[in-house]
Parts: C-alpha cells; structure tokens; sequence
C-alpha cells in the first residue's frame, strides 16, 4: 500500500513559478514510477509529467515541455513537480500518481492517487 499527498500549490501570477511536491509513504514506494496529473475546471484530467522510479525516462506533455521538470528524491520518498513560466491555462487541481510501471501512470492507470493540491495563475 502506497500513500500519496501533494503539497505546495496556490495562487501565482502569470510567469511566475511554484514547486509541487509529492510525498510517498510505504515501505516500496520507491520502486514505483510516478506522475503529475492535473485536471482543469470542466476538462478531462491529463497528464502532465512521469517518470521512472529511478527518475530517469521523463515524460512531458507537449503543453508543458522546457517549462516544467519532473524530479524524485527516493531518500526523501518525495517526487516534486517545478513549474516555471507558469500560464492561466496552467490552472487545475495537480495530482500525484503511483504505478508499478511507467506506462500504467502515463495511462492513468496508475495504482495509487493522492487527493490534489490546487494551482491558480492569474493573469
């Protein structure tokens, strides 16, 4: 069993950045690969980063590539999301996901959900 809370969202004006944080509690977490999805208001949730459980192969959406950087701490169980150059379209409910396999989270059929940390960018 893998438990997931996200942390570090809010508000911020356009250009501007914030770090999202995902920390895993369970003995295996580590070994799981990880992603960020998030889920904007009347839209369909969708992926936004993934990576293997030894953060390398990292997948961005399109949306977000050179802008954001998915990275994992396994000492610290903790995998984090930097945003830069943050837009209002960039706004959402993020989501952290864990899965036995990197294909599994990009499918989002990932195992494991933590509940969403809120980002709002205004403009």
């Amino acid at each position: 069993q893998v438990q997931l809370e996200e942390s570090g969202g809010g508000l911020v004006q356009a250009g501007g950045s914030l770090r999202l944080s995902c920390a895993a509690s369970g003995r295996t977490a580590s070994s799981y690969a990880m992603g960020w999805f998030r889920q904007a208001p009347g839209k369909e949730r969708e992926l936004v980063a993934a990576c293997m459980w030894s953060g390398s192969g990292p997948s961005y959406a399109e949306s977000v590539k050179g802008r954001f950087t998915i990275s994992r701490d396994n000492a610290k169980n903790t995998v984090y999301l930097q945003m830069n150059s943050l837009q209002p379209e960039d706004t959402g409910d993020y989501y952290c996901s864990a899965g036995r396999t990197i294909l599994l989270v990009i499918r989002s059929a990932g195992e494991y959900w933590g509940q969403g940390t809120q980002v709002t960018v205004s403009s």
